[in-house]
């Protein structure tokens, strides 16, 4: 069973309407017709001895402080379990808190300025200091600074990995994976765990980290920037953008995404706090309004 482009979150969907994973890969339709024959397909051809080793690998990485979440499970994160194109399951390796729920992705180029990591760093630190959960996706650039930023401020920080959980890229991140893990934060992949890098698998990344916030901030990013889009997934899940006002002064795009009614421009990270502080109830007043 495999994770294929633009397929997988119907599989999430499959096995919400049947009720059970084992069920679908067994496949037992019994009361339920599946609307789409090619998400079926990912999992209906599963055999009974793959069945047993997929077992034997989960069991496996749970002793090696592993786990896989289903979006049946009730620790699947709350806001990502929300939206359309949730992935069917997750790799994590760490702890995922219910408080994660009030958190925030703080995404942006990987060839950054020195103006723009100092600002993930801060950013990220003055959110952590906060208690908000910073993601972001374990990347150079301003990813890095934004873990960073977090753990400079003895915060959680979430890395939402575009590889398999045991492919640590960019490899230079090992030490800062390992510590996000020590510090209490998470790992968080939805690919198979040695899968590697590809193509596809960084804006798929994207639309996890989006679903799992209750909001991105951009610090920097150009048009062809996977920054870029994962605002515009930010914007697409009904949740908050948050741009840098000097990537609204510098980029294009963001002066039209800074003109949606979810989007706020940002000189600090007061804007941001005011913001969630609005929010009663962040998942569900996201979702709804």
């Amino acid at each position: 069973m495999k994770e294929t482009k633009g397929e997988w979150h119907r599989t999430a969907d499959l096995i919400e309407s049947v009720g059970s994973a084992l069920r679908l890969v067994e496949g037992d339709w019994s009361g339920f017709e599946p609307a789409d024959a090619t998400a079926s397909s990912l999992v209906g051809s599963v055999t009974p001895d793959a069945l047993a080793g997929y077992e034997a690998m989960i069991a496996e990485y749970e002793q090696r402080g592993i786990r896989l979440l289903t979006v049946l499970d009730s620790d699947y994160p709350r806001n990502l379990r929300l939206v359309y194109n949730r992935p069917p399951f997750l790799w994590v390796r760490g702890t995922l808190l219910p408080s994660d729920d009030r958190s925030i992705a703080v995404v942006g180029t990987r060839n950054a300025s020195a103006e723009g990591l100092e600002q993930a760093r801060s950013l990220a630190e003055q959110l952590a200091d906060r208690q908000v959960t910073v993601l972001s996706g374990l990347a150079l650039g301003i990813d890095g600074a934004a873990h960073e930023g977090a753990l400079a401020a003895n915060g959680r920080t979430v890395a939402v990995m575009g590889t398999g959980i045991n492919t640590i890229y960019p490899a230079k991140h090992r030490d800062l994976a390992e510590r996000i893990v020590e510090s209490g934060g998470a790992l968080v992949s939805q690919f198979w765990p040695d899968a590697p890098p590809t193509r596809w698998s960084f804006p798929a990344r994207n639309v996890v980290m989006s679903g799992m916030g209750v909001g991105t901030v951009v610090i920097e990013a150009s048009k062809t920037s996977g920054a870029k889009m994962q605002a515009r997934f930010a914007l697409e899940h009904g949740k908050r953008l948050f741009l840098v006002n000097t990537l609204v002064m510098r980029e294009e795009w963001a002066q039209r995404y800074a003109k949606r009614p979810a989007a706020t421009v940002i000189e600090s990270v007061d804007d941001v706090v005011d913001v969630l502080a609005a929010l009663a109830q962040p998942v569900e007043q996201l979702v709804l309004g």
